[in-house]
């Protein structure tokens, strides 16, 4: 379900022992190596296509941190569509609590052709109903038994 700034929390990390830092808490940078791979998986979604590339992240704000044993869940909102491009905002919060642990305000992903430049993809809105999965990616029809 859609937040009133329209994030809809949809992955889900349990923080274990190999997550944390020196400190005891959520290292960050495993959790921007997560929100990074969420926002791929997304682009490629919205964009039907699994050729993105993360072009621009703004400013990180981590407001509060998470320790072994909590469960955090990300979330993402397209905020743009360029030409080639997609931009979108990231969130990152207790499950449980439901305190924020990092924002970041804009995120940039680039659409890339076949020959690794940037393309057009020709989509100016986020799809809910439907998945764009590139062609290549999606399971062929069921095939049918002999009898």
């Amino acid at each position: 379900m859609p937040t009133d700034d329209g994030i809809t929390f949809r992955t889900r990390k349990w923080i274990k022992p190999e997550d944390l830092n020196a400190n005891g808490t959520l290292f960050g940078g495993s959790l921007l190596r997560w929100i990074d791979e969420e926002a791929a998986i997304y682009v490629m979604i919205q964009l039907g296509n699994e050729r993105v590339v993360t072009k621009y992240m703004s400013e990180i704000n981590f407001v509060s941190s998470a320790e072994q044993g909590d469960i955090v869940e990300m979330g993402l909102v397209a905020t743009a569509f360029g030409r080639s491009s997609m931009t979108m905002r990231a969130e990152v919060r207790n499950l449980f609590t439901r305190q924020s642990i990092l924002t970041i305000d804009k995120i940039v992903f680039v659409n890339l052709g076949e020959d690794g430049r940037p393309a057009p993809h020709g989509y100016t809105d986020i799809t809910y109903d439907r998945n764009r999965i590139p062609e290549r990616l999606r399971l062929p029809a069921k095939r049918h038994a002999a009898g």
